[in-house]
């Protein structure tokens, strides 16, 4: 059987000496990854903030989903991604796959997402539809994971049905804009598509835990993998299009180092087993006008995941909440 290649190249980073980096290879320049979601370029505020972002041109950068709801919004994140970063990679969160009133005849459910696949591969930014790379910067090696799971409805109290989901969200005045613009074609339900994704995903990170055991991850995803991850206070029934219970253990099963996430709009850090949860969200411009107020820009936001903290000594920490400031 052919060498895995991310095994080659990893076992190469791993195995240089420190004498043979020092004395063959010219001194490498700090090299980070950053990451930062839900930029929502449909904002005015938010496009003209996303146009001040500054250049580093020798890091990452993990855009988490919610970018725009159209393919122009899109092309703006990442045209100025690009040329801003060496590396870009993205998952989608719910608002890139929105078919909107004013494009009612266009693709719907996966064909969009695949229209948006195709959008960011023309500019070299890379998917969950593309293979896991290695990241040979600070803090790595690590394997980079992008994933795309959307949700079941599961994040809910035990009481309350699959069924009566939507009506006990309704209760609160609550009701997700995905239920009009997120369709799930050809799967019957949203449910359904989630839980065929949730398959391929898995299956994808069990072959990339055998064939690279000694590489943790970064996985990413617009959703957080965990339901103790979500915190509404104002809206807390919306918990239901925030993820699946499904992942909650995807953390310690795949050896993750850093999972990343956004969709929250809520700033945070957290340690879980001795793994940091990182949700990124910039949010709409309301909500993080007080960092602005602050003297924060967009490029404040962004948030370092690579080489990061160190691992509190328990591998568990109180969350770290970040409102009003990166």
């Amino acid at each position: 059987m052919a060498e895995d290649p991310l095994s080659a190249q990893a076992e190469a980073i791993l195995s240089a000496g420190p004498e043979e980096s020092a004395t063959e290879l010219p001194l490498a320049p700090p090299r980070r990854l950053y990451a930062i979601g839900d930029i929502h370029l449909s904002y005015k505020g938010n496009e003209k903030a996303w146009d001040d972002l500054r250049p580093h041109p020798f890091d990452g950068l993990i855009l988490a989903g919610d970018v725009g709801e159209t393919i122009e919004h899109l092309e703006l994140a990442f045209q100025k991604a690009t040329s801003c970063f060496k590396d870009v990679f993205w998952c989608p969160g719910n608002h890139e796959l929105y078919t909107l009133p004013s494009d009612k005849d266009g693709p719907r459910g996966e064909l969009k997402y695949k229209q948006c696949v195709a959008t960011a591969r023309a500019y070299g930014v890379l998917t969950p539809e593309d293979p896991y790379t290695v990241w040979d910067g600070d803090g790595g090696p690590c394997l980079i994971a992008p994933t795309f799971t959307l949700y079941d409805y599961s994040f809910r109290p035990d009481h309350i049905t699959l069924e009566g989901a939507l009506d006990w969200a309704k209760e609160e005045g609550i009701m997700a804009t995905d239920e009009r613009l997120l369709h799930p074609n050809p799967y019957k339900t949203r449910q359904d598509w989630c839980a065929a994704l949730i398959v391929a995903e898995e299956a994808k990170l069990e072959r990339a835990k055998i064939q690279n055991p000694h590489l943790p991850l970064i996985i990413i995803n617009h959703w957080p993998l965990r339901e103790d991850l979500v915190d509404l206070m104002k809206v807390p029934r919306f918990s239901i299009w925030c993820g699946t219970k499904k992942t909650k253990d995807w953390h310690t099963r795949y050896n993750a180092k850093v999972v990343v996430s956004g969709h929250l709009h809520v700033r945070r850090t957290d340690w879980m087993d001795g793994v940091r949860f990182e949700e990124c969200s910039l949010g709409y411009p309301r909500q993080w006008k007080g960092c602005l107020e602050k003297g924060f820009d967009v490029n404040d936001m962004l948030r370092e995941i690579l080489p990061g903290p160190a691992a509190p000594p328990s591998g568990n920490a109180p969350t770290q909440y970040r409102i009003d400031g990166p």
